[in-house]
């Protein structure tokens, strides 16, 4: 709430990066309705992927995993479930459903933010309920040494209270505007992971606000491309923007921008590649062969298959190394190794 209190102080001077930023996605937003007239059976492709992208990389950047084979089965179907793992990712399924299905009736209060963590957090003792105990956030490091990032909010009242006063004044930046929608979308984000109100799961369900707080703006990208996938590609990004935003936080004296600034380029990057995608082959065969492409133009030198299998969850790995020799037999990509180890390489890159 720290960042909103500075903004409802007055006197915010948007940096001019951000200035271009809001602008560029205004004009995305404009041709938004243009982009979504197209062929139905390709948003729906889109929207299936998005759908699963999204479940699995925002557990995957807090160290949930699932089985790659289990991953298309568990988002569409109701398999009996393995373990803790496959329950979080199943949670955070159903709480992206709700949101893109409901996104109209959810208010951002903490009704429905701790309805967010139920989801995603499944039958653990303290799903939907604060933190009683704050602990630091800690860095690791390799090399096995660590260091403290960050200590948020003290549990009990202190987060109570920090997080009613956090919903009460984006409700109150959304009557008077002091600053524009997509600014208090980042400013949101911000002072909730800064007082970090659970044990754990609080940045997914700081993902599921974002998503969220998109509708609100009036952006439909979330609806067919990961914004988490987006943010896993860009975590370092990610992490070093919030730690420089979030020193001097308790205090008042922070500077919010850095980490406003990159939930925006997440937004930018989004927009880019959903009309990017939507303009390729209509049919499924053909938009999983664009998304498999996109994932190896993604990839910043050697990679393997399954790199690209992690990049295009619900992608069978036949049909992934398919493209892969297409792409190398058209010269695109060059090869090392045999089997599921075999080195790839972009040629040229």
């Amino acid at each position: 709430m720290m960042t909103f209190r500075k903004f409802s102080a007055g006197g915010v001077s948007v940096p001019a990066a951000v200035a271009w930023s809001l602008e560029e996605l205004g004009q995305a937003r404009g041709r938004q309705d243009l982009y979504t007239r197209q062929s139905p059976q390709k948003l729906r492709v889109l929207r299936e992927h998005a759908l699963i992208e999204s479940a699995v990389s925002s557990n995957r950047i807090e160290g949930v995993e699932v089985d790659q084979k289990r991953v298309t089965t568990l988002i569409f179907g109701n398999p009996a479930l393995r373990d803790r793992d496959e329950e979080e990712v199943r949670g955070y399924r159903d709480a992206l459903e709700l949101i893109h299905t409901q996104a109209a009736q959810l208010l951002i209060d903490e009704r429905t933010i701790k309805r967010f963590h139920s989801l995603v957090r499944g039958q653990i003792w303290d799903a939907g309920k604060y933190k009683d105990k704050a602990e630091p956030i800690i860095e690791r490091y390799g090399d096995g040494r660590t260091r403290v990032r960050f200590m948020p909010v003290e549990a009990g009242a202190a987060t109570e209270s920090a997080m009613a006063e956090l919903c009460q004044l984006w409700s109150a930046n959304d009557a008077q505007r002091w600053v524009p929608p997509l600014v208090s979308l980042g400013a949101f984000g911000l002072d909730f992971l800064c007082i970090h109100p659970f044990r754990d799961g609080n940045g997914r369900v700081s993902r599921l606000l974002m998503l969220l707080q998109t509708y609100y703006a009036g952006l439909e990208v979330g609806r067919y491309i990961s914004l988490e996938r987006v943010i896993e590609q860009n975590k370092e990004r990610y992490y070093q923007t919030l730690e420089r935003s979030s020193v001097s936080w308790h205090e008042g004296k922070h500077d919010p921008w850095p980490f406003i600034g990159y939930m925006l380029f997440i937004l930018k990057e989004a927009y880019r590649e959903f009309e990017s995608r939507v303009g390729q082959t209509a049919d499924e065969r053909g938009s999983k062969a664009e998304l498999v492409r996109q994932a190896v133009e993604r990839q910043n030198g050697p990679f393997r298959l399954s790199d690209i299998e992690g990049a295009c969850p619900g992608v069978g790995r036949d049909w992934i190394r398919s493209i892969l020799r297409k792409m190398k037999a058209a010269g695109e990509l060059r090869s090392s190794g045999r089997g599921p180890a075999a080195l790839w390489e972009r040629i040229g890159k």
